[in-house]
């Protein structure tokens, strides 16, 4: 395992990740999560290709390469991340894998879930987990696909709303469809493991 020591902060152990890894995921993703057909999509445009990174990461080795692979990207591009969450349903795999695969590496991330609507009863909350983080607490987005940035940013808000401190965003797979600029230009930093040409 390698460590990496910020400023403030005790060494935190990261997963040491393989090019055979990334491989093997954007792989799994182009099996079972790719299609190359005409899709309308959530946010109204057309597209020649569809992906539903779910049908990959809620695999068995699709969660283990999804944890370690995004773990480590958040350990390096948002350090001082202290939980993962995102917009359910997209985000929930990523986010659970994370979090098991930090509490594996000795350096647990909590996990949350972002509601679209708040619940219908008891606290009304927005957020699923909210009450195991602390006030103010540094959190990292996760998302399964970015397009236009629309989600991400509601997640974004959502979580802000929560008295939470985004640090950053990370998504799978970035269609390279202006979803990255718009997230950019809402001040926060965004990142991806894979983006559209690298798939067929």
């Amino acid at each position: 395992m390698s460590t990496g020591e910020i400023v403030g902060m005790p060494m935190i152990a990261m997963p040491t990740i393989s090019g055979d890894e990334r491989a093997r995921l954007l792989a799994l993703l182009t099996r079972l999560a790719y299609e190359k057909r005409k899709v309308v999509l959530s946010s109204g445009r057309e597209s020649d290709f569809y992906i539903d990174t779910k049908q990959a990461s809620l695999s068995a080795e699709g969660h283990y390469l999804v944890g370690r692979l995004a773990l480590a990207a958040i350990r390096t591009r948002y350090p001082h991340a202290q939980a993962v969450g995102g917009l359910t349903m997209g985000a929930d795999p990523i986010a659970s894998a994370v979090s098991l695969t930090s509490f594996i590496a000795g350096t647990p991330l909590p996990a949350f879930y972002v509601r679209k609507e708040p619940k219908g009863h008891g606290t009304n909350q927005w957020v699923e987990g909210r009450k195991g983080l602390p006030e103010g607490a540094r959190v990292a987005i996760v998302e399964d696909v970015v397009t236009t940035g629309a989600s991400t940013l509601k997640a974004v808000e959502r979580c802000r709303s929560e008295g939470l401190v985004v640090e950053g965003v990370l998504a799978l797979v970035d269609r390279q469809e202006g979803g990255r600029e718009a997230v950019e230009a809402a001040g926060v930093p965004i990142s991806s493991l894979f983006v559209r040409s690298d798939f067929p």
